[in-house]
């Protein structure tokens, strides 16, 4: 039996953007939206499998299903025999991977009352799938608000604390879709979900979309003074953040960022030590090279808060640059590892910094009087060896 890894995950579901349609498609699909209408048990299973088999890789044969989107949610209710519903979950599964309208009619056919009361089963499969069912279904903006009404969000937040791996990365990615809405976030933070996502963003490789859909929720979630709280009261929250910052994806590591900042900008005395004991300045130092304008700005304001003063200096002090604001840093750091390695980090920054000045230069020169101001491969060579 294929696990849940291989079928539920929007990703797993269609490896590929390539639209990949079976032969013979056209007169599969009239025969499976035959027997899907049927009266007959088994006729609706084997519709619901072979609807599965074609949906699995197909955007076309997707749109010539949608018409056996309300029989398979029939196959989900309690009337229905308990071997229908595994099948027609996972047709269901795959007839909403990538396409907006099926999500939307999948919703409105009533699917998510037999999708929340799995649950509760026995069956340890069938909840896999009914939590990647909801993780599919809340990537439609039409369908937020209404899974946050109907009472899925605390039994995500109960999958992602006691359920299987696969599960719990799916309940994460789930919340994290459900929590761009306002309502939702707000029945989200009454969870307490934020020891369970440090739990997972902990164990998970902080380079991986898990990772950071767990910081983007808990961007989200700090904005809640309690939020906050319980982040830092969680032994290795900060730093799995941090970690992120450093090690995680352009995206993750933007959340990230968000996530800090706005601890440090809440209350910056309570939070600036517990960000800084975590050694947060190399991946800060990256970003304000690396990152994209905005974050850049964002990590220049956190390391701005993070120095001993966050006030500007005055003109006949130290000039308020950077590399003071990070060697003011630097000098407060407790331990010779973290303060070595930021000062590394500084070295790198400024060089990479007057590199990219140098080319833009360059190319200025280029751009304004390309006769005037030929540059030859001596000269080239030798810029690139400084």
């Amino acid at each position: 039996m294929e696990t849940a890894a291989d079928n539920h995950s929007p990703s797993s579901s269609s490896s590929s953007d390539v639209d990949v349609t079976p032969r013979g498609a056209t007169s599969a699909v009239n025969r499976a939206l035959q027997l899907i209408q049927s009266d007959d048990s088994d006729s609706k299973l084997q519709a619901a499998k072979e609807i599965r088999r074609l949906t699995k890789t197909s955007q076309r044969c997707r749109r010539l299903l949608a018409d056996a989107v309300i029989p398979l949610v029939s196959m989900l209710r309690v009337d229905s025999p308990k071997s229908h519903h595994e099948s027609a979950l996972l047709a269901l599964l795959n007839l909403a991977v990538k396409d907006e309208k099926n999500k939307i009619s999948i919703v409105e056919a009533g699917a998510l009352e037999p999708v929340i009361s799995f649950f509760q089963n026995e069956n340890l499969n069938l909840q896999e799938y009914a939590t990647a069912a909801l993780l599919t279904l809340s990537a439609s903006v039409n369908n937020k608000p209404i899974i946050g009404t109907s009472g899925a969000i605390p039994l995500l937040v109960g999958i992602l604390r006691h359920g299987s791996t696969q599960a719990k990365v799916d309940a994460v990615m789930a919340l994290s879709n459900l929590a761009t809405h306002p309502d939702n976030l707000t029945i989200i933070f009454g969870t307490s979900p934020i020891p369970s996502i440090v739990s997972l963003l902990k164990t998970c490789k902080k380079s991986s979309k898990t990772a950071e859909k767990c910081c983007s929720l808990i961007e989200s979630l700090v904005d809640f003074d309690e939020g906050r709280t319980a982040l830092t009261g969680e032994e290795g929250g900060v730093l799995a953040v941090v970690e992120v910052l450093e090690n995680g994806t352009l995206q993750a590591r933007v959340h990230a960022l968000g996530a800090l900042l706005t601890m440090c900008e809440s209350d910056r005395c309570k939070y600036r030590e517990p960000i800084l004991r975590e050694g947060v300045i190399p991946g800060l130092l990256e970003l304000t090279v690396q990152g994209t304008p905005k974050s850049q700005t964002k990590a220049q304001t956190l390391l701005r808060l993070l120095r001993d003063t966050p006030y500007p200096r005055s003109e006949l002090q130290v000039p308020d640059t950077l590399e003071n604001i990070v060697c003011n840093i630097i000098s407060h750091i407790d331990g010779d590892d973290q303060s070595s390695k930021a000062k590394k980090m500084l070295a790198e920054m400024v060089q990479v910094s007057m590199e990219q000045s140098l080319r833009h230069l360059q190319q200025r020169a280029v751009v304004c009087n390309p006769t005037d101001l030929p540059i030859s491969n001596s000269c080239t060579s030798e810029v690139s060896s400084k």
